[in-house]
């Protein structure tokens, strides 16, 4: 059976999320506007910068709870990559929607009203309220999916 538009998009979403490079979580985010793929990214450290599977995590040494203290991490979101993908190439996402692995915290969240996107799509929660809110009052759809057909 053909897959739908999303699940198509969220399939994609999760073969970026391959080249992660985190130790703790592989995320893989595409954005996504009429149909097309404008950007993707995964989470990872910034280019040139060496990769937490060469020299560790910062967040696994110093005991940081998932969703708390997101400074602390040499590494990128996914879903700030794609928006900064998109800034570097000058490909325009204002009304586009994101895919994602996983739902944004509330760092990307910020990012993601800011740039514009109407829509998120993801298949695993993430532990921030405050992003879910923050979410709601911007009047963006965020919604979990399943792969299933």
């Amino acid at each position: 059976m053909r897959p739908s538009w999303d699940k198509y998009f969220l399939e994609i979403a999760t073969v970026v999320a391959q080249r992660s490079t985190c130790l703790r979580r592989h995320v893989g985010a595409l954005i996504v506007k009429d149909k097309r793929i404008l950007t993707t990214g995964y989470n990872g450290a910034p280019k040139g910068l060496a990769h937490c599977l060469d020299i560790g995590c910062l967040r696994d040494d110093a005991g940081a709870e998932s969703g708390k203290t997101h400074e602390l991490c040499r590494g990128l979101h996914a879903e700030q990559n794609a928006i900064i993908q998109a800034a570097l190439h000058g490909v325009s996402i204002d009304g586009g929607v994101l895919y994602s692995t996983h739902q944004p915290c509330v760092l990307c969240t910020k990012m993601i009203i800011n740039a514009g996107l109407w829509a998120i799509y993801y298949l695993e929660p993430y532990p921030d309220p405050l992003a879910r809110r923050l979410l709601e009052e911007a009047g963006i759809l965020s919604e979990k999916m399943t792969m299933e057909r």
